[in-house]
């Protein structure tokens, strides 16, 4: 039996791809563990209420991040765009109060739990509105807390680190509604497996470096870069690419393969990228969220090029302050960088301490027993 009582909790994130959904769907999988009796619904947030909008905000944002970068970075987290838009996303939040009534009627939710900002806000606003009783719970999945989270109606902030806390606090939140749980992941991330099976089955060897390159589900980022850097190397390394559904990067990784002597592992997609990561020396790849909790669960040192704008560029400082990772911000460098770190042991070490220091592998299970218990 559990020592739960069951309660119907509602989670809301955004776009079915993305960092949010994988925290809310790991959220998910801890409330059913320890609560097999709780009452579900997980729903995209902005798809629900505004479908139309969502296309042509993904879209507008994939052409920025692409074209005018510096555009999202001036956006991201300003203070007087916050100030501007205050009206403007008030006016949003009480025109999809029509979409929610029947939901909220229809699932009457003990809580809301919401892994990204506009969800949260809108369904504040709406408990406020409406003097309902539901406790919402605004679960961040970066490193870097901006101010869109705040709004008087979240009831809870959970945040990855101190300095994430310390920043709500100085914008007014009180210290006792913010849980530092860190960034919810799978929970496969926190249990211990046998490296050297893992490498004896993926046919690589522990006595050589091994480079995981990564650019997220569609590959993106300087992957290229990275690898023809690598290759160059005189000292022996083994890499493993992850490339997504990033049908040209596979076609020319499979060209370099042929081409080289260094082992390269090539992939689309893999479902056990903790196995990929408890091997790895390093990795190279964009500081999302997600990633990133998961390598700091594994105490994996990352090398970090060309984050985007806004939450990447703010999660690279914050993991670069800590000692976890390097930043390397010239595409040609990334080989002799790397070469130059595996060179000095007792600062992968550090780097692997570092991340262990600040990884919360259970954080899932933390707010989950939180949901369950409030």
């Amino acid at each position: 039996m559990s020592e739960f009582k069951p309660k119907r909790v509602l989670l809301m994130y955004i776009s079915q791809v993305s960092g949010h959904r994988q925290s809310a769907m790991a959220i998910q999988r801890s409330l059913k563990s320890l609560n097999p009796d709780c009452t579900i619904r997980s729903i995209n947030g902005f798809g629900y209420t505004y479908p139309i909008m969502e296309k042509v905000v993904n879209t507008a944002y994939m052409g920025v991040i692409k074209r005018v970068p510096q555009i999202w970075e001036f956006l991201y987290d300003n203070p007087n765009i916050i100030k501007a838009s205050k009206e403007w996303k008030e006016k949003i939040h009480k025109s999809s109060h029509k979409k929610l009534k029947p939901l909220i009627e229809d699932f009457d939710p003990d809580v809301v739990v919401c892994t990204q900002a506009f969800p949260c806000g809108m369904v504040a606003d709406y408990k406020l509105t409406h003097r309902l009783r539901f406790t919402v719970v605004g679960v961040l999945t970066d490193f870097a807390p901006h101010l869109y989270w705040l709004h008087p109606g979240v009831d809870y902030y959970v945040v990855p680190s101190e300095q994430a806390k310390e920043r709500f606090v100085k914008e007014g939140v009180p210290a006792d509604r913010i849980k530092v749980f860190g960034i919810p992941i799978r929970d496969k991330f926190a249990a211990t497996v046998d490296r050297t099976a893992i490498a004896r089955k993926l046919g690589l060897s522990l006595e050589i470096p091994i480079i995981l390159v990564m650019g997220g589900g569609q590959g993106l980022g300087p992957m290229k870069d990275a690898v023809a850097s690598l290759v160059k190397l005189v000292r022996p390394l083994q890499m493993i690419v992850i490339a997504g559904t990033n049908a040209k990067l596979v076609e020319w990784l499979k060209k370099i393969q042929r081409k080289t002597k260094k082992k390269i592992l090539v992939y689309e997609y893999v479902t056990n990228v903790d196995e990929l990561m408890e091997v790895a020396t390093l990795i190279v790849t964009k500081p999302g969220g997600m990633t990133t909790s998961e390598c700091l669960a594994k105490g994996l040192p990352m090398v970090i090029v060309d984050p985007i704008p806004g939450q990447e560029e703010r999660n690279s400082r914050f993991l670069a302050a800590g000692g976890i990772a390097i930043r390397v911000d010239d595409k040609a460098k990334i080989g002799s960088r790397i070469d130059e770190l595996l060179s000095k042991p007792s600062q992968l070490q550090a780097m692997r301490a570092a991340a262990f220091k600040y990884g919360k592998p259970r954080a899932a299970e933390h707010i989950a027993r939180f949901v369950l218990s409030n």
